[in-house]
Order: structure tokens, then sequence, then C-alpha cells
């Protein structure tokens, strides 16, 4: 009997050590293994899915999301979160046409310079003024769309050859924006992985009390991130922009802080901060467009994609929740 007692107690034991490192694989390694299953299914049941306009048009699609996810990654690093990226985002498509006249050139760099002073703003009220990241940026996504939609109230094409090209023209058969994104992608690893600020801002994410008071430039370095998240998300609105041929503040960008939230979650950046993990955020992102790609192209509902999504959400949340809590 104490034999028996013995092996149940090792395998119970055995069953205890591996459960955390279970969690810990999933965290780090499952959204590779969900977009390799993923990829697998469509080659073997969808077809057409290997043609490379398929390839080209999920790349495309999903390049602003990519984009606002890496500023969202570091916003997240830092326990914090930004929900007025969709809005910058139309707030920049709203400059993008305003300034078009002085060329495509001006009117990205000034379109940048509004995403980035909204950025600002938010980060102000985070770091400066003590107001709650997730109260000071809903704030701001009502705002700054309400700006967005007086200075552009309805729909406006153009024909700027400049810009159009931008949205539309590739260099070795892959389009210019999604080398943009890839490009952001290597930075941001290298800013996160290679740098001092990088550092800090995981420092500040993981203990903030411990980052004052061992000196870290904690305010300036929240209100930095945030401008990036507000420069990212300005560029993407440029991009896609440029890509519909089109400025359409009303509609651009909405709920688009849902899928960077998404794509930072399940790429396996924590909520609580201290942590970024930049090619898996991308990776994330790729999930969720090959998912909601498959279901439509399999004839399902809309409503299906989001019930996955969320099913994936609260899984990714799960993993994170068991992998700190032991």
């Amino acid at each position: 009997m104490a034999e028996l007692t013995s092996r149940q107690g090792g395998r119970g034991g055995r069953m205890t050590v591996l459960k955390p490192q279970v969690f810990a694989w999933v965290q780090d390694y499952g959204v590779y293994a969900a977009v390799l299953a993923l990829l697998l299914f469509n080659v073997l049941f969808t077809p057409h899915f290997l043609d490379a306009s398929n390839f080209r048009t999920q790349l495309v699609q999903v390049t602003p999301i990519v984009i606002i996810s890496l500023g969202m990654a570091l916003v997240i690093g830092t326990q914090g979160i930004d929900l007025s990226v969709g809005s910058v985002m139309a707030l920049a498509a709203a400059l993008t046409v305003l300034y078009l006249g002085y060329g495509w050139l001006p009117a990205l760099i000034v379109a940048v310079i509004g995403g980035a002073v909204a950025g600002a703003a938010g980060g102000a009220l985070v770091a400066y003024v003590g107001v709650q990241p997730i109260v000071a940026t809903l704030a701001l996504l009502v705002g700054v769309r309400g700006l967005a939609n007086v200075l552009v109230p309805q729909l406006v094409e153009f024909r700027n050859p400049g810009l159009i090209a931008l949205g539309s023209s590739s260099v070795a058969g892959l389009p210019v924006i999604v080398l943009i994104a890839a490009a952001l992608t290597v930075i941001v690893l290298f800013v996160v992985r290679r740098t001092t600020f990088g550092r800090q801002v995981v420092a500040i994410g993981g203990n903030r009390s411990a980052s004052e008071l061992s000196g870290l430039p904690v305010k300036r370095v929240l209100l930095t991130v945030y401008v990036i998240s507000g420069l990212l998300a300005a560029l993407a609105g440029v991009l896609a922009t440029a890509r519909l041929q089109a400025s359409d503040p009303t509609s651009l960008g909405q709920f688009i802080e849902l899928s960077a939230i998404t794509a930072v979650v399940v790429g396996g950046t924590p909520l609580t901060g201290g942590r970024i993990r930049v090619l898996s955020t991308v990776m994330g992102a790729l999930l969720m467009q090959l998912l909601a790609a498959t279901l439509i192209k399999h004839n399902l509902p809309q409503s299906w994609t989001q019930m996955v999504q969320a099913v994936i959400i609260l899984a990714a949340v799960y993993a994170t929740r068991k992998r700190e809590t032991r």
C-alpha cells in the first residue's frame, strides 16, 4: 500500500511539474503551432489557397493590424492599453486628404505628426496626470474620431499618383505596404531586445514602483510609448487610405483596437506587462487574419469568426495567468 501511494504521489508530482511547462509552451509557441495548423488545413481543404494572389491579399489586409499591434505591444508591455488607435487612423486619413494638395509626402508627414500628437496627449494623461490608461485612451477614442469627422465629414476619393503608388506598388512581387510592416517589425524587435529604452519599457511594466525607486525615467518612457503607438496608428491609417484610394474617417479603423489587442494577447504578451513578444504579436495578427479568411472561404458567417476569436483570447489569457501564478 505504501508503495502504491508512493507511485501515485510520484505521478501526481510529475503532473504538477508538467502543467506549468505546458502553459509556458502554449504561451511561447502556441500561436506558431496554431498558424501552422491553420495553414495545413487550408492547403488540404481550401481551393486555390496556395495561389500567389491569395497570399498577397491576406498580407495586404493584415498589414494595418500588424503595424498597430507593434505599438500596442509596447503599450501593453507597460501595463497600459491604447483604445484610441482606430480613431488615430481616422484622423490620419482626414489629415492626409486635407494636405494632399501639397504633395503626398508632406501629407503623410502631417498625418504622422497628428498621430504622434494624439499619442502624446494620451501618454501625458497617463504618465503625468495619473489617469488610468483605459480611461485616457477611451476619451481620445471618442474625441479624436469626432475631430476626424469634423475635418472630413464624408468619404473623399483622390487621384494622387504618388499616394496611390504607395498603396498599390510592389517590390520583387511583395507589396510596398507589406515591406514597410516587415521593416517596422524588425525595428521594434531591435528596440525591445537591444536598446536601453526597450529594457526600461519591460522593467516599468514588470514593476513600476521599483523602476521609479531605481531612478528610471518612468514618466518619459510612458509618454514615449504612447507617442510611438499613435505614430504607428497614423502610419497605418495613411497606408490604408492609400490602398483604398479614398479617405473615410467615419468608418476607417473602427474596432481595429480590438484586433490589435487580440494579436498582442494571443502572441503571448501578458496584459499585466513586464514582457513584450514582438514576433509572436505579428503571428497573432496573422492567425486572426487566417482564421477570418478560412471561415469566409468555407461560407461560415462573420459571427462564427467572432466566437472563435473570443475562445482563442480566453485561452491565451488563461495560459498566461496560469503561468504567472505557478
